[in-house]
């Protein structure tokens, strides 16, 4: 029973995640003013990191209830590594909102859609690429997967796992790449936005999820291209390359923003 509890966290999270991206914006549908996004919450950012912070649960409670040293090891990593990267990526975040002046997520893509259509990928280039990284590790994607490493850990936290409870840790894994490559196109590449273009609103969601797409298949690209980095390279690049990049990319933003 307590499995299926931790499945239920982790699949539950992943897709209360998901109902804050905004797909397009408000349209007329049978005389009725209607948004494509599931809400549209006035702390947006805040909302995402409360509920990844609720699945990492999951993964915790998936290492403790298979009653195995090595996928409660599996579990201890992946609480590191949420740790280590969340903050970094809380930071990059800091520059998309101080940009747009906003913490809703449909504000953020409108704002991209003004200043002839300048995604935030460009002025905010250090911050994507930091947000984006840390979106692997907090997703355990290679080459961050160090809390299912198998040639030391068997399978990590899903080693006891199988069956449908297996598919279930999988779907939620890859429901959260999902979920961070629409987030990311929503903060960093315009959301429905068209560069020069100003297509009709049914076109919007369409935008969106071919962006989200292109993102979906970079990150299994990257499963097949890169190797697995050990445990000590990975908390490294966390701590002492990408918190102070997020942070002085904050710091710059803020005076850019003040002084221009």
């Amino acid at each position: 029973m307590r499995r299926i509890g931790l499945l239920v966290i982790s699949i539950l999270t992943a897709v209360a995640a998901l109902a804050i991206v905004p797909f397009g914006n408000v349209v007329d549908i049978f005389g009725t003013k209607t948004g494509l996004y599931g809400l549209d919450v006035s702390i947006g950012p805040l909302y995402l990191f409360a509920f990844s912070a609720v699945a990492f649960y999951g993964i915790m409670l998936g290492g403790w209830a298979s009653g195995s040293k090595f996928s409660f090891l599996g579990s201890m990593r992946a609480a590191a590594q949420l740790i280590s990267y969340e903050i970094a990526q809380g930071l990059a975040l800091v520059g998309v909102v101080m940009m747009a002046g906003s913490l809703s997520l449909t504000e953020i893509v409108e704002a991209q859609s003004g200043s002839g259509n300048l995604w935030y990928v460009i002025p905010q280039f250090v911050g994507f690429i930091i947000f984006l990284v840390a979106g692997f590790a907090e997703t355990n994607r290679p080459p961050f997967d160090l809390p299912e490493a198998d040639a030391e850990l068997v399978q990590g936290y899903i080693t006891e796992f199988g069956g449908g409870r297996f598919a279930a840790f999988f779907a939620a894994e890859y429901l959260n790449v999902i979920v961070v490559s629409a987030l990311t196109t929503t903060l960093f590449l315009g959301g429905w936005n068209i560069p020069f273009v100003d297509p009709p609103s049914w076109v919007d969601p369409i935008v969106v999820i071919v962006k989200t797409l292109v993102l979906v298949f970079f990150f299994i690209w990257v499963r097949a291209t890169l190797p697995r980095l050990r445990y000590d390279q990975l908390m490294s690049l966390g701590w002492k390359v990408f918190l102070p990049l997020a942070t002085l990319n904050a710091l710059v933003t803020a005076i850019l923003v003040v002084v221009l």
